[in-house]
């Protein structure tokens, strides 16, 4: 098995200046019952978030989505719950729903707050083009969020 810690040519200063970056390995790390990912550094962990283009097309999205990229697709909005639950201080949950077939949704809600709404599209093939576009996507969304839950606090703690 190889340890390379390198992520398309991605230093570790990505990693270390993004809080929402941190938080997907957070998440990574606190759902990993038996350490796996104890001894791993964080590009590595981030490493299956970057699937690029070409990847994508060799991806088949015949059949069920497999298990790991059901556990990223968790991970990822569970960070975006985090980082929302952090600013705001309303408690977030994550509901994701996907068909056998790839299409779904993303919930984040706090109370009865719906903070993000994401459709699902091929999700056999969720990734991004790189480890920024993580992060950008990321904080795009959490900062929807944070508005939405600043803008309606009353919702969010019902």
């Amino acid at each position: 098995m190889s340890l390379d810690n390198s992520v398309n040519g991605t230093t570790s200063s990505t990693v270390l200046n993004s809080s929402f970056l941190k938080a997907i390995v957070q998440q990574i790390r606190g759902q990993d019952t038996y350490g796996v990912y104890r001894n791993w550094s964080d590009e590595l962990i981030l490493k299956p978030y970057v699937v690029t283009k070409q990847k994508k097309r060799e991806i088949s999205v015949e059949g069920e989505v497999d298990p790991i990229t059901q556990a990223r697709i968790m991970g990822f909005y569970r960070a975006v719950a985090a980082c929302i639950e952090q600013e705001t201080g309303l408690i977030s949950q994550v509901v994701v729903d996907l068909s056998h077939e790839g299409f779904g949704w993303v919930l984040v809600f706090s109370g009865r707050l719906l903070l993000v709404a994401r459709t699902l599209r091929d999700a056999h093939r969720f990734g991004f083009d790189s480890l920024e576009k993580v992060a950008e996507e990321g904080v795009k969304l959490i900062e929807k969020g944070v508005d939405l839950a600043k803008r309606f606090p009353e919702v969010g703690k019902l």
